[in-house]
């Protein structure tokens, strides 16, 4: 063999790709040994390190969230008690209005003989009052002709012999009784008949 024919089957070798491709594998394969032996060092961590710094973090968000959770508590209980002293205040000032205008009556009462004057005016502070009590939701229970209702009304007296027609059925009303937004806030005093 000459010395041509050397360099010949040298540089054939070079262009086979079979061993171009184990030259490439051989590097690659280098370059993940590298890699691996880099990630090696976070990887040979303590197990007991890493799960001390978890339970750690679990404390710390676990501490966070129950002064969270008192915040909230302690806010709520304070805006209750608000609620609790100044819950009527929208009520007392719908109610200061008809206060004056019956202080007026009062004032005025005394200048005047005439009880039909006093009488108009207790009608029209009256009807001012029913305003503004409807306004803040309260309305009155009907009870004339009403069938006797245990959910709206309280029986005061029985009254017999008014017949089958009037049997079960509200005869007189002894008090009025209120709704609060469809609640009952006080029942209907009545009699019955029998």
């Amino acid at each position: 063999m000459k010395e041509e024919d050397i360099h010949i089957e040298d540089e054939e070798q070079k262009d086979d790709p079979v061993e171009e491709e184990k030259t490439v594998a051989t590097e690659e394969a280098q370059e993940d040994a590298e890699k691996d032996a880099e990630a090696e060092p976070a990887e040979e961590r303590d197990p007991l390190d890493v799960a001390l710094e978890e339970i750690e973090s679990l404390k710390d968000k676990y501490l966070r969230q129950v002064a969270e959770f008192d915040n909230y508590r302690k806010r709520t209980l304070k805006e209750r008690a608000e609620l609790i002293l100044n819950g009527g205040e929208k009520a007392i000032k719908a109610i200061l209005p008809v206060v004056d205008d019956m202080e007026r009556a009062m004032k005025n009462g005394a200048n005047t003989d005439d009880p039909q004057v006093l009488r108009d005016g207790m009608e029209l502070i009256y009807n001012k009052m029913m305003k503004t009590l409807e306004s803040l939701g309260v309305t009155k229970i009907e009870t004339e002709n009403a069938d006797f209702d245990t959910d709206l009304h309280d029986a005061e007296a029985l009254v017999p012999g008014m017949g089958d027609d009037k049997k079960g059925k509200v005869i007189d009303c002894i008090a009025t009784g209120y709704k609060l937004n469809d609640k009952v806030i006080r029942h209907a005093k009545v009699a019955v008949g029998q």
